[in-house]
């Protein structure tokens, strides 16, 4: 399994628009951020969770060819508003793009793509087929990979995050329970938000994402989903355990 770091950024990016701060004028790459999203390389398939804003400028910098499903963790613009750029996949691999969700995210796609869920649809509107996840503690397979959802909540938004074989990702949570934790324990690596230094009241600190992390002692752990109020890549990594490390844009890592 190849996975490549897409974007590690929060909802706005790194730098933010119209700041000024060290991390937003810093030079080091690892420090510029697009938003959140991850490819998987995995039994031959192509996968990537979630398509935010940077979508189009993410998979041409990765040099992604070919895709052969998407799957989104949930709902929020960061997360899916590049799903139209699927259109290029369309296009050259001559087939509709399977889309995993859960039915709620599902529902607010069709909402925010009439367009390509309409009746009548415009010549050239991406082509998708949608594909629910029905259940967040059975496991189901996108494209023949078997993928276990992990359940998490973003604040009061119940979120999906998704176990490949020893690889774990969870982005945009604040809380995983109990019996959510005993899903990922195990996991070789452990991809992980963490957002800022403080508490935030729907995405871990880096305490916590320490904290959580310290336990299910994965062999390594990725923070992603980084703020710019995180400080600088090179010094807030150099304070983190030797097993935890900073995800940053185009870091790929195989198991």
């Amino acid at each position: 399994m190849q996975v490549t770091f897409l974007g590690t950024g929060t909802s706005q990016g790194v730098p933010m628009i119209g700041c000024h701060c060290a991390v937003c004028s810093s030079v080091d790459y690892r420090d510029k951020r697009l938003r959140v999203s991850v490819h998987i390389q995995t039994q031959g398939k192509s996968l990537i969770i979630d398509s935010g804003p940077d979508f189009r400028q993410q998979v041409l910098r990765a040099r992604i060819d070919h895709l052969d499903a998407l799957v989104f963790t949930h709902e929020h613009k960061d997360h899916t508003a590049g799903m139209d750029d699927i259109r290029a996949y369309n296009f050259k691999q001559q087939q509709d793009m399977p889309v995993y969700a859960e039915p709620r995210v599902l529902d607010q796609l069709r909402r925010e793509y009439a367009y390509i869920f309409a009746e009548h649809k415009y010549p050239g509107v991406p082509k998708v087929q949608t594909m629910p996840i029905l259940s967040d503690t059975e496991s189901f397979l996108v494209e023949g990979v078997e993928v276990h959802p992990i359940r998490a909540q973003h604040y009061k938004l119940p979120v999906l995050g998704f176990r490949i074989g020893n690889f774990t990702y969870i982005t945009d949570a604040n809380y995983l329970s109990p019996e959510s934790m005993e899903r990922v324990r195990g996991s070789e690596i452990i991809v992980l938000n963490a957002l800022r230094h403080e508490q935030h009241i729907s995405h871990y600190s880096l305490p916590e994402a320490v904290d959580i992390l310290t336990d299910l002692a994965p062999r390594v752990g990725y923070l992603t989903h980084i703020g710019h109020q995180l400080g600088k890549h090179r010094e807030v990594e150099a304070t983190l355990p030797d097993f935890i490390r900073l995800a940053y844009d185009g870091l790929q890592v195989t198991l």
